[in-house]
């Protein structure tokens, strides 16, 4: 989908789930065509394709992918590669050249929202054509994906630019100048954002006036960095580089006059400094809404609505397991950690957060505490992916690394919808876990696959990483699904979920004791003179 034109989204709705549109990102690709996947029907569905760009092995594409992005769900992409033979829309008429499966939250939590994949070859005498490369286990090629959350900017700018005495690229003639617009990011790179068409022969273009959503060029942000690039075009693809300038949108909206006159500086050092001038952007509004946020917790179809006459499920979980193992620990004091959020004031995305705000003190006062913060919580912070493990787990680890000689017993209750975006780094922290007195429990709230969670549990498989196995198994999962009772019998439903999720800790503790040759303490002798004196009548 051409993200200069339309924001709407193709996904398969749940009725569930529901349909409402939540955080908006923008997925840019160094490929055709992008399919989605179905939640129920696992069916692959075309989203949309790029533009087609010749005589390239280096494409970067300019038409973007405008996505819903919901943290709470597992969104699966595939990325089909084309050389394209002939202007047929039948995918069957081209070379295939490979494909890509990945998550949108694998691409929205990588660093810098930056994903690097190799381009799998299924067809190799067709990867060998393109790639010069049939060689199995030879690589063919790199997708980079990169996703941004998109502002809620409606502007749009209508500009035109033209450039007086450009540099003679052409033998026979001077130049067939074009303009690449791109718009800067985080980490420093750069992604491409405009084309203007190519003007012919001439070292004094005027390019068409043309009109771009403010998003694209900044995403709202208008001190943002703007670079633009200046080619002189090659039927062959192999376009020579003539100069570049930067500028902002803050910068161009002052309008034509001596402050929107750029030099363009080229890439040699005795490239001449020729001048480009810009006739500045007209703002004006737009009708096309962009619908950004998180899932909302006032929202029914929100796996954490806040009903006022029931608990929401993450509740009646947390309430269900907490009663039962509070009565094992002395104080009742238990730190409760959130993650995936965005916390004020600066609203950074956070993977281990204390649900009462408290960073020095994250404890609560029993399940009444832990519930109280857990919906204040709600209140304060945004709902945010991507989904991380790691960090909790680690969080845990680190306490009860510190206790090792048998007095204490860390559990750790996750309550999640399944989506998760470090499964390498989560399995590492369990597998180093398994070696400390603590247990996981995790319960699956919602309707998504938990293939991931089921991973995790390691009744079938012991969970391993980095080609070491998991000394104990102490994960215990089960889906909160299972046992929501038809008859609308909560307390009994409950209950059979706190026995199925608690039945595994006894064995686990057991089982870290006996691997330390640590022996129970023994049992108190009773004596009369224990007992208190009584008082005389």
């Amino acid at each position: 989908m051409d993200k200069v034109e339309a924001t709407a989204t193709v996904r398969d709705f749940d009725p569930i789930s529901g349909s409402i549109p939540a955080t908006k990102v923008e997925i840019t690709v160094s490929l055709v065509v992008l399919y989605t996947q179905g939640v129920e029907s696992k069916q692959w569905r075309e989203f949309g394709r790029t533009e087609v760009i010749d005589n390239t092995l280096n494409p970067d594409f300019v038409r973007k992918y405008i996505l819903d992005y919901f943290f709470e769900e597992k969104q699966n992409l595939r990325f089909d590669v084309y050389d394209i033979d002939s202007k047929s829309p039948d995918l069957a008429k081209h070379d295939f050249l490979g494909q890509v499966f990945c998550t949108l939250g694998e691409i929205v939590g990588s660093p810098a929202s930056r994903l690097e994949k190799p381009l799998g070859h299924i067809k190799a005498f067709q990867i060998c054509v393109c790639f010069h490369s049939g060689i199995p286990g030879k690589k063919c090629g790199t997708i980079i994906l990169s996703a941004e959350e998109l502002g809620n900017c409606r502007d749009y700018a209508t500009m035109q630019f033209c450039a007086n005495k450009l540099d003679k690229k052409d033998f026979f003639g001077k130049s067939d100048p074009f303009m690449v617009f791109y718009r800067s990011n985080e980490d420093g790179t750069f992604t491409i954002c405009h084309k203007t068409e190519v003007v012919k022969n001439t070292l004094n273009p005027v390019w068409e006036p043309f009109s771009i959503p403010v998003r694209a060029l900044c995403n709202g942000d208008y001190d943002r960095t703007i670079k633009v690039e200046v080619y002189d075009w090659d039927r062959d693809g192999s376009h020579d580089f003539i100069g570049e300038f930067t500028t902002s949108f803050k910068e161009l909206c002052r309008g034509q006059n001596q402050l929107n006159v750029y030099e363009v500086s080229g890439d040699k050092i005795d490239q001449y400094h020729h001048h480009l001038q810009s006739s500045g952007p007209l703002c004006k509004n737009s009708n096309v809404d962009c619908c950004m946020g998180a899932r909302n917790p006032s929202q029914s179809t929100s796996l954490h609505y806040m009903n006022p006459y029931q608990m929401n499920a993450y509740a009646m979980a947390l309430k269900a397991v907490g009663e039962i193992i509070q009565d094992y620990d002395s104080d009742k004091m238990f730190p409760a950690l959130g993650f995936g959020a965005k916390l004020p004031p600066d609203w950074r995305v956070s993977h281990e957060f204390p649900l009462n705000g408290n960073v020095d003190n994250p404890y609560c006062n029993g399940m009444e505490g832990i519930l109280e913060a857990y919906h204040q919580s709600l209140k304060t912070v945004q709902l945010y992916g991507p989904t991380n493990f790691a960090p909790v787990v680690n969080h845990v680890a680190r306490y009860a690394a510190a206790v090792q000689d048998g007095s204490q017993y860390f559990v750790l209750l996750i309550i999640t919808d399944g989506v998760i975006s470090d499964m390498a780094q989560t399995k590492e922290a369990i597998v180093n876990a398994a070696k400390l007195p603590m247990s996981i429990i995790i319960v699956g709230v919602g309707q998504a696959e938990f293939d991931a969670m089921v991973e995790l549990d390691g009744d079938d498989v012991r969970i391993s990483s980095r080609g070491k196995v998991a000394e104990r198994d102490i994960v215990q999962f089960v889906p909160f699904r299972d046992y929501m009772d038809r008859t609308g019998n909560h307390v009994l439903s409950m209950a059979r979920l706190a026995k199925d999720v608690l039945a595994e800790i006894p064995d686990q503790l057991i089982s870290y004791m006996k691997s330390r040759a640590i022996k129970p303490n023994p049992v108190p002798v009773y004596s009369p003179s224990d007992e208190p004196p009584t008082n005389p009548v």
